[in-house]
């Protein structure tokens, strides 16, 4: 099996427009959660008025003609990975050896419900043509694979909010079987929209904490009343470390594993036990050679839900028993939010920053920890020890779905 490592990325995030900017912010225990200004709020008087947006207009990133022609996801995403290719230094690599794989949870909903509106105000005729590629799940990966010239094969993971982790483990393993040499792999949402607001509001899963947004997403607080929306996208150029050192690139880490499993217990709610995120946590250990010791840093689901932060201790305590009170668990949706599709990918990005320079971002909003939640939570910078340790980053979903990464220095 060949050695993949990390060597580009690049994010726009609710907390800034790249992937350094967004870290700096989170490390300055900043929020970029903020009341909704859109007239919609109010017309469909809306239960919940906030979200994480993101701090990026596509316009000035993108030509007209490609902002015209992408759903909010597909723009996220191609902003995203422009960035990570230029920091990968725009490596030299044959188009058939060069591949995408990049996700989203939800696809170009905004496209979808706009044309909808479109089709029943003004009719048929008045629906664009390319409402089909813009609102396709698969729509993120296209953009990219034909940005970048790739023939290597784009694919899409959509396993709701662990579809971002999911498309990176893809792309590790597509590299390790020597079907690719380099792979952009992340994942992009933009699903802040009156529907996919109120539906998640409708099952009690969004925080209604409307009079202190910023002050909303909580992991692990006595006080956590649901998630926060989040937009944006994230971006990894992944590549083997034969290709890598050919031409002398920067390398962030190693990735060491990539782990998917399957709860199969509920559509929406978590394995009390956490059986099966359990199990991904252990197969990524065992894909990257590593025990359970070997692991210092976390970088946790951490939703803001009642039901899943405790869920996710669980699983945790299950695979390190006695060594958890030794990880350092970070749980940056606090800052960003909920990115559903793209979390995982961003997570990755903060997971692989705080590994390479050994610090890991504070946790906002933690102001009263839930007892029944015993995990090591730094509220503000706290240094890693253990330059060699492996750090793992995870994302679960809707439909018991589960995916965790390993990551370690080289």
């Amino acid at each position: 099996m060949r050695r993949v490592v990390v060597t580009g990325i690049g994010a726009t995030t609710p907390l800034a427009g790249d992937a350094m900017a967004s870290w700096e912010a989170l490390l300055q225990g900043k929020s970029g959660i903020a009341t909704l200004e859109q007239d919609w709020v109010a017309k469909y008087e809306l239960p919940v008025t906030f979200a994480g947006q993101a701090k990026i207009a596509a316009s000035s990133v993108l030509s007209p003609q490609e902002a015209k022609r992408l759903d909010p996801s597909s723009q996220f995403a191609l902003i995203s990975a422009r960035e990570a290719w230029a920091d990968a230094g725009e490596p030299e690599v044959e188009p058939e050896r060069l591949a995408v794989d990049f996700a989203t949870g939800i696809g170009g909903v905004q496209t979808l419900l706009d044309a909808w509106s479109t089709l029943q105000e003004r009719g048929p005729r008045r629906v664009l043509p390319m409402t089909v590629p813009m609102l396709m799940p698969n729509g993120p990966a296209a953009a990219i694979g034909m940005a970048l010239g790739a023939k290597g094969g784009a694919r899409t993971a959509v396993s709701a909010c662990a579809s971002g982790n999911e498309a990176i483990a893809n792309a590790f393993h597509r590299i390790q079987r020597g079907e690719a040499d380099v792979v952009v792999a992340g994942g992009a949402e933009a699903a802040i929209h009156p529907l996919p607001i109120a539906a998640f509001a409708a099952m009690h899963a969004l925080s209604r904490k409307n009079e202190t947004p910023e002050e909303a997403s909580r992991p692990y607080d006595i006080d956590r009343d649901g998630f926060v929306m989040g937009e944006g996208a994230g971006a990894l150029v992944l590549e083997s470390l034969e290709s890598a050192q050919s031409r002398g690139a920067k390398i962030y880490c190693e990735i060491v594993g990539g782990s998917v499993t399957s709860d199969s217990y509920h559509i929406t709610a978590p394995d009390p036990e956490g059986a099966g995120a359990a199990r991904a946590m252990l197969d990524a250990l065992e894909q990257a050679d590593a025990s359970i010791a070997d692991v210092e840093h976390v970088n946790a689901h951490a939703t803001s839900t009642p039901v899943g932060d405790i869920a996710e201790y669980t699983a945790i305590h299950r695979v390190f028993g006695a060594h958890t009170e030794n990880l350092v668990i970070a749980a940056t949706k606090a800052s960003t939010g909920h990115l559903l599709g793209g979390a995982g990918a961003i997570e990755a990005i903060f997971t692989i920053l705080a590994l390479k320079q050994q610090q890991v971002p504070p946790t906002i909003n933690l102001d009263n920890q839930d007892p029944a939640i015993p995990l090591n939570v730094p509220r503000a910078i706290a240094r890693l020890q253990r330059p060699e340790a492996v750090a793992i980053s995870n994302s679960f979903g809707f439909g018991g779905h589960n995916a965790v990464l390993a990551f370690r220095n080289i």
